[in-house]
């Protein structure tokens, strides 16, 4: 018979409540237990595991590669199990959640997702903030939003809890004409867009010249330059609108470098309504077919 070992949700807990929170007081005043009792757990955990999970340098805590796998792990577990008691609690759910949205991706998409969530619960209100993905995590970071969808650089991020690959293609007005030898109009948004950097370094990697015609924040505003063809963009499949069209290589445009979108979220700040939102928000990312395993990625970092 296997020796199976059962993982306490109230141990998992912990050890993500002291993750997001940074400290073991922090999390001991969120989950209503003192110091002590935070570090037996976290003991607790460890021999569960067999292997140290956090290493403090100074104040700061951050993962061992043991820990970074099971944080992944603990996360999913956390998220269904909040999900199954919210249910038969019958909780109404209600509040206000705080929504970061990145300038640069499917807006209109996750709005859309987000909204119908919404729709079907008249208790919550929501407040959307969209910026640039390095702005929105700072303020998650800040706990001034509650879960946010952020362009992802590197193999790990703090409060990431699942991930999925977009592939940006090159857009253009219908009836825009020109030689891409001749050199590139580019409508963007500001450095710091991944965007912006995937077309710049598609462009010079091919030796093709280019210029910045556009530049501007929102969507909305790139969307009507490249249909009134000021220039060409890169956008994603949700982005892409009546007007125009899909360039590639038959056209001179060399390929995209894919892009890594993730949702964030720390979950000992989270509501049931937040727990929920997360939950369906990842049900549709599913159906869609852009949602990646969030139990392979941990795996997928320890043969690196």
């Amino acid at each position: 018979m296997r020796n199976i070992v059962n993982f306490q949700t109230d141990l998992l807990r912990t050890f993500v409540s002291v993750i997001d929170l940074g400290a073991y007081t922090k999390a001991g005043d969120m989950l209503g237990r003192t110091q002590p009792a935070i570090s037996l757990q976290m003991r607790r955990l460890e021999e569960l595991t067999g292997a140290p999970l956090i290493k403090q340098v100074g104040r700061t805590l951050s993962l061992t590669a043991e820990g970074e796998m099971l944080l992944s792990y603990a996360r999913e577990i956390l998220r269904l199990n909040d999900e199954a008691a919210s249910y038969f609690n019958r909780s109404k759910l209600s509040g206000v959640l705080r929504i970061g949205l990145p300038n640069d991706y499917a807006v209109a998409f996750l709005q859309r997702v987000i909204t119908e969530y919404t729709r079907q619960h008249a208790g919550i209100a929501l407040e959307i903030y969209c910026g640039a993905s390095g702005t929105i995590l700072d303020r998650l970071r800040s706990d001034e939003l509650d879960l946010a969808i952020a362009m992802v650089e590197g193999d790990r991020a703090q409060y990431l809890s699942r991930t999925w690959n977009e592939q940006p293609v090159w857009t253009a007005a219908r009836a825009l004409d020109f030689d891409p030898q001749a050199g590139i109009p580019l409508a963007a948004h500001p450095e710091g867009c991944a965007y912006r950097a995937r077309m710049i370094q598609a462009l010079d990697a091919a030796h093709i010249r280019w210029r910045v015609a556009y530049t501007g924040p929102g969507i909305s505003g790139l969307q009507n330059a490249v249909i009134n063809g000021l220039g060409v963009s890169a956008m994603t499949r949700y982005t892409v609108l009546p007007g125009m069209r899909v360039l590639d290589e038959k056209d001179g445009f060399p390929p995209l470098a894919e892009i890594r979108v993730g949702l964030f979220y720390k979950h000992p700040r989270l509501s049931d309504a937040g727990i929920m939102l997360i939950n369906h928000i990842i049900m549709r990312l599913d159906e869609a077919g852009v949602s990646s395993d969030p139990l392979r990625r941990p795996a997928e970092l320890a043969r690196q």
